[in-house]
């Protein structure tokens, strides 16, 4: 039997492999992502999260995270997680969290707050 947090280290391992296709068959047809971050948008649905997920793997290169600490409630599982990536050709080195929801042995909402200014000092955008 799969668990919510195998579910959760699943979908971010899949991450790592740089395929979009691998990370949107982690999640529910009527997925729910919630960027909480300075840059971050809300939006429902796989086919678009797919098509978000290109551009996204295609700007972090070398995308990795790191699991921190994972707490399971049910089926929701809360990550905090060091992302690692190359962005533009800049080194990129973002902590954050994510509230992961899973239904039915998938990823049904995934709320991410991440550190913004972490990431627009590193970039050196706007600063």
């Amino acid at each position: 039997m799969t668990t919510p947090r195998d579910i959760a280290l699943s979908y971010l391992a899949a991450f790592s492999s740089g395929n979009p296709e691998e990370v949107a068959a982690h999640v529910t047809k009527d997925f729910q992502n919630n960027q909480m971050g300075v840059f971050g948008s809300c939006f429902s649905g796989r086919d678009l999260y797919l098509e978000r997920l290109k551009g996204y793997l295609s700007s972090f290169r070398n995308l990795h995270y790191t699991t921190e600490d994972v707490i399971v409630d049910g089926n929701k599982v809360v990550i905090a997680y060091h992302m690692t990536a190359e962005n533009n050709q800049q080194p990129l080195n973002i902590k954050g969290v994510m509230i992961i929801t899973t239904t039915d042995g998938l990823v049904s909402i995934r709320s991410d707050y991440w550190d913004g200014l972490t990431y627009l000092k590193q970039t050196g955008i706007g600063l």
